[in-house]
């Protein structure tokens, strides 16, 4: 009986397998239809992809090294006001604009890093903050250099490999900021699923076995923190070359708590969940916003809590749970 049970159950096996290569081909598909069918939603398509980006920072961070924090933002506004203040001083160039933007931010994340690391959840959450809400102020205050509360404008960006102007329409801006995106999202996958990815799982689930085995816990989270600063800078890099202004709002409190949002509705610990969640926050803002300006953010909130209390792991979760269904009644 077994010798026939196992080659059917290889067969569902194989056909989940199948099956789940095609929701992933179809998921990195989705953003052309914008592009060929809805080319009145590309600018929209650039922000959540931006945004999609910023929060694989933090799922990289937060749901792979458990480490929490609450000034993420800090980051993604170096590297917006990085990319944005090279182009103000005449040097243009798209990508190393965003391989600045990315060592500023990374420089910034291994600094600060041995201030947040070394405490716990509650006085992560305090320190990241701080920081966040001390570079706030800077930008604030430093009117000279980052415009203030106007912002920083001027910000005018060459070709994009000397021959793709970036167009009001936003379709170079749209191939750029995808391009950047799946090679970041490769790049994560791959780190994730290597041996320092596991390891930082590990601290996660087991933070106090890791010393008996020879890991330095304190390196490994310092090394992921710049790691995540980096690719936050990244993203902030990459608003600002296609938006070509840079807000105060990019170095806000307001802005890590939007990619908390969005992590904590896709579900945190997996990096679609990460693209999936700042997909919905931003379609369901622009959406509710258009309908009822002033009190948007109540169903944002609502659809926070419906997902948390009855999903438990975001959309990524209830997914997961489906799929075991299946494949349990499948067998």
């Amino acid at each position: 009986m077994d010798m026939l049970l196992k080659p059917l159950a290889a067969k569902k096996t194989a056909r989940f397998g199948s099956g789940r290569q095609l929701a992933v081909v179809v998921f990195w598909l989705l953003p052309w239809m914008a592009y060929f069918f809805a080319p009145g939603y590309l600018l929209l398509a650039v922000q959540v992809m931006i945004l999609g980006l910023f929060a694989l920072s933090l799922d990289l961070l937060l749901g792979y090294a458990g480490v929490v924090s609450l000034g993420h933002a800090a980051f993604f506004g170096l590297g917006a006001y990085s990319a944005g203040l090279l182009s103000t001083h005449g040097w243009g160039e798209p990508i190393s604009g965003l391989f600045v933007g990315v060592i500023v931010a990374s420089c910034a994340g291994w600094i600060s890093s041995f201030l947040v690391v070394r405490g716990q959840d509650l006085t992560r959450l305090m320190v990241t903050l701080g920081l966040c809400l001390m570079l706030y102020e800077f930008a604030n205050k430093a009117v000279s250099i980052t415009g203030g509360i106007d912002g920083l404008w001027g910000i005018s960006m060459d070709p994009l490999l000397g021959r793709f102007e970036f167009d009001l329409e936003g379709k170079t801006a749209f191939v750029y900021s995808y391009i950047v995106l799946l090679l970041s999202f490769l790049f994560l996958q791959r780190l994730v699923r290597s041996t320092f990815g596991l390891s930082l799982i590990a601290i996660r689930e087991g933070v106090n076995r890791m010393p008996a085995i020879g890991v330095s816990v304190q390196q490994r989270l310092r090394t992921v923190y710049a790691i995540s600063a980096g690719v936050a800078g990244l993203a902030g890099a990459l608003m600002a070359q296609t938006t070509q202004f840079v807000g105060l709002d990019a170095v806000s409190f307001h802005r890590s708590a939007d990619v908390l949002i969005m992590l904590v509705l896709g579900g945190t610990g997996h990096l679609y969940g990460a693209l999936l969640g700042a997909g919905v926050f931003v379609l369901v803002q622009d959406k509710v916003a258009s309908i009822n300006p002033v009190y948007w953010q109540f169903w944002i909130g609502l659809l926070l809590v419906i997902i948390v209390m009855v999903g438990r792991g975001g959309m990524i979760g209830v997914y997961q749970k489906w799929r075991a269904k299946s494949r349990k009644e499948a067998l």
